[in-house]
């Protein structure tokens, strides 16, 4: 991979200030894992790094990071099954795919494990930088959740609730464990509860206008959100054809 040219820091304007996180840098290449060690520590974050699955499982249990750089393709196994440990064992963390293969498939295979982006190599640090400031303030329980004016905290579609001060859902006094991608998606229909909103606007809310992705990963996310959240249930979370989806009561 070429090498890349450090980060700066964006210049000032409306974007909400980026929280600092733990990170947890999974490259197995020892030059690349360096540079964005270093990198997002210039970044104001506190990082650390290994070079494997096995190394980083052992990371996660000694401090659980906020966020993880993961690159798919690891010398002692697949980081998509350590984001699926991670989706089992610790929901809370936020995951940075990295991954040399430009496939749709694979894009799509990863966020529906509970990936929340992706970025094919070669890329720019500072792009790198930039997608996981996106991550952070939407994943974070300090960031502020900005998604379009003030609201309550408690967010109530028929018999679930959201709450986005702690991060939590329930939906008829039951816990749901939902990924932060999951949850900020789940925030944003609720917003909108009775609302149908399109792909494009749900790609915009809760990816952000740069985020490069297209309507097949808007599709994954609903359709797990849709088993954690109607499974064995009356519906709530509906497609309506041609237009988007809604959360609604039923009816």
């Amino acid at each position: 991979m070429p090498g890349p040219t450090p980060a700066r820091p964006s210049p000032a304007g409306d974007t909400p200030p980026v929280p600092a996180a733990d990170v947890l840098v999974v490259e197995d290449e020892p030059s690349l894992r360096t540079v964005l060690a270093r990198t997002l520590g210039f970044a104001g974050h506190r990082v650390r790094s290994a070079g494997g699955v096995a190394e980083a499982r052992a990371a996660v249990e000694d401090a659980v990071p906020d966020l993880v750089v993961l690159d798919v393709m690891l010398p002692d196994g697949s980081g998509l099954d350590l984001c699926a440990h991670l989706r089992t064992h610790h929901q809370s963390v936020a995951v940075v795919f990295l991954t040399a293969r430009d496939d749709v498939d694979d894009r799509l295979t990863g966020f529906a494990l509970g990936g929340d982006d992706y970025l094919t190599k070669p890329f720019s640090v500072a792009e790198l930088v930039a997608r996981v400031a996106a991550v952070l303030r939407r994943s974070l329980p300090s960031a502020p959740v900005s998604l379009g004016g003030a609201h309550p905290d408690a967010l109530v579609v028929g018999d679930l609730s959201l709450s986005e001060g702690a991060h939590e859902v329930t939906r008829g006094g039951d816990h749901l464990e939902l990924s932060p991608t999951e949850f900020r998606l789940l925030a944003l229909l609720a917003l909108n509860a009775g609302r149908v909103l399109s792909k494009q606007q749900i790609l915009e809310q809760v990816w952000g206008y740069d985020f490069g992705g297209d309507g097949g990963v808007v599709e994954k996310f609903v359709s797990q959100l849709r088993r954690k959240v109607d499974d064995g249930r009356v519906p709530l979370l509906h497609t309506v054809r041609g237009f988007g989806y809604v959360l609604r009561e039923p009816r």
